[in-house]
């Protein structure tokens, strides 16, 4: 009688414990993998004297080693425009239509700062900076490299062409709870500059100073699994 009340008893504790510590889990739990889609404004800073608002879409593969430390692999592609025959005596203009890859290492503030005690902590948690290593393929479609106005004035350049660029974002990733207080949906917003290898991103190679191309990127991130605990609880007390 005693030892089936001992082993009732002893059932009973480690149900207790077993429902206490995945108690304890809720709001420290994080999928290690996502999955996200979004869309860029792009704008090129080169050798055509005029910059032209274009769009773009990308697709991301994010892993979190931790919620606040991430490593995000993206392609993209869309089209990157500027310049204008007419109004500029060079005569250059151009349509790009670019397809791109890239690979970063983003740290966001929660890793480092006590969000659990402040309000504006909390918020700020979620800013982060980034910084990688990436590929372009340019594809010239539409290209005016001689002056309308200067006889013989033409800009060299390629209409095929593939770099290397250096992509440095900045951004908020503000995340969406699930009832188990995971992170199961983020929305992000940032600004990158991608500071390019080549000349011919624009399709002209002209002057000393290398292409720019900035993007404002909208895109969401969904949690597809690997689910985790961090060191700390991911939402404020």
């Amino acid at each position: 009688m005693i030892t089936k009340f001992t082993r009732i008893l002893m059932l009973t504790a480690l149900s207790a414990l077993a429902t206490f510590s995945a108690k304890a889990q809720l709001g420290f739990n994080y999928s290690q993998h996502d999955l996200g889609l979004g869309v860029s404004t792009n704008q090129v800073f080169g050798d055509a004297e005029k910059t032209t608002t274009t769009l773009s879409g990308n697709l991301s593969y994010t892993y979190n080693a931790t919620p606040f430390v991430n490593y995000i692999v993206e392609l993209q592609g869309g089209t990157l425009k500027g310049g204008d025959s007419v109004e500029y005596r060079s005569g250059r203009q151009f349509k790009n239509n670019f397809i791109a890859g890239s690979l970063r290492a983003q740290l966001q503030a929660g890793e480092f700062i006590d969000y659990s005690r402040s309000m504006l902590m909390d918020i700020l948690k979620n800013v982060y900076g980034s910084v990688g290593v990436g590929l372009v393929s340019n594809r010239i479609k539409e290209v005016s490299r001689n002056s309308n106005t200067i006889p013989g004035y033409y800009t060299p350049g390629k209409d095929k062409s593939t770099e290397f660029y250096v992509p440095v974002k900045l951004g908020y990733e503000y995340k969406i709870f699930n009832s188990y207080n995971e992170p199961s949906v983020k929305i992000d917003l940032g600004y990158q500059v991608n500071i390019m290898a080549g000349e011919n991103l624009d399709g002209f190679d002209a002057g000393d100073r290398k292409d720019i191309w900035t993007q404002l990127t909208l895109a969401v991130k969904f949690s597809i699994g690997g689910v985790t605990s961090h060191r700390k609880p991911l939402m404020r007390d």
